[in-house]
């Protein structure tokens, strides 16, 4: 079952196993992370997308985080010129393997958002699955943001979407999740961390193989997110000339109770 539907848990596919594995233990894994996340997030995250970018032949759109590619396979059935980007080799194996079972051309580059040097200019550019929150600071939030405003061609637009201060401070901190089923069993702790609006995910996974041994995996991610006002002000100083702020998917203004919060961002 889906462990999204129990509560918005961070959904970024930076998760990978921290130690030396086979291209089948790696499979394995993501196939694991591809089967707890909840499919119908591809589908809002597409949808919402769709809404927001302006209609354009052959757009080329840069996806930044994309992980084992789901999404980037969603935007290039849309119709986009799909670019993943994704700090993690063993995910962009998967991407590419995914990408040609699928039939599809995509251009996947392993690399760090901080620094877009080399990937050329983009009409759209996405990061979705609050992947911004996995950024050490503001400054590197800012950082983020002048990269892709430096790579949008004049009139471009950037999405983003990141915790909101509510779910940092009143959803995840004290939650626990636990799933056991025949071949897999996870362990999911979520903990209020030092900084403000910052939590630290402790996750468990165990994945049983052909001879029936079960492989331990453990992760710890860190994510951290601020105020609408500090994403205004970073997103102004990268020199993105206006933007709007919904809220959960849909086109409405944040509430005190929102989770989730889109940027749509145009330079």
């Amino acid at each position: 079952g889906s462990i999204i539907s129990t509560v918005d848990l961070p959904t970024t596919e930076i998760i990978e196993p921290k130690k030396e594995g086979y291209m089948e233990t790696y499979e394995t894994f993501a196939r694991v992370y591809d089967a707890i996340m909840d499919d119908t997030l591809y589908d809002k995250w597409t949808a919402f997308s769709l809404r927001h970018l302006p209609k354009k032949k052959d757009a080329k759109l840069l996806e930044l985080a994309c992980g084992t590619g789901i999404q980037s396979l969603r935007f290039k059935e849309a119709g986009f010129d799909v670019t993943g980007l994704d700090l993690s080799g063993d995910m962009l194996k998967i991407a590419n393997k995914r990408a040609q079972v699928a039939g599809f051309d995509l251009s996947f580059i392993q690399a760090n958002m901080l620094d877009l040097s080399a990937v050329g200019t983009f009409d759209y550019v996405t990061c979705y699955s609050d992947s911004i929150c996995y950024m050490q600071d503001e400054v590197e939030v800012g950082d983020v943001f002048k990269q892709v405003h430096d790579h949008l061609k004049e009139g471009g637009v950037f999405i983003f979407d990141v915790h909101s201060t509510y779910q940092t401070d009143e959803v995840f901190p004290g939650y626990s999740y636990h799933e056991n089923v025949e071949d897999f069993a996870m362990v999911w702790d979520s903990y209020a961390d030092e900084a403000p609006h910052s939590v630290v995910h402790e996750l468990t996974f165990f994945i049983q193989d052909e001879d029936g041994r079960f492989t331990r995996f453990d992760e710890v991610h860190e994510e951290r997110t601020y105020d609408i006002l500090t994403y205004d002000i970073l997103l102004e100083q990268a020199g993105f000339t206006s933007f709007k702020v919904y809220a959960d998917f849909e086109d409405q203004e944040p509430g005190d109770t929102s989770r989730r919060w889109f940027f749509v961002c145009r330079k």
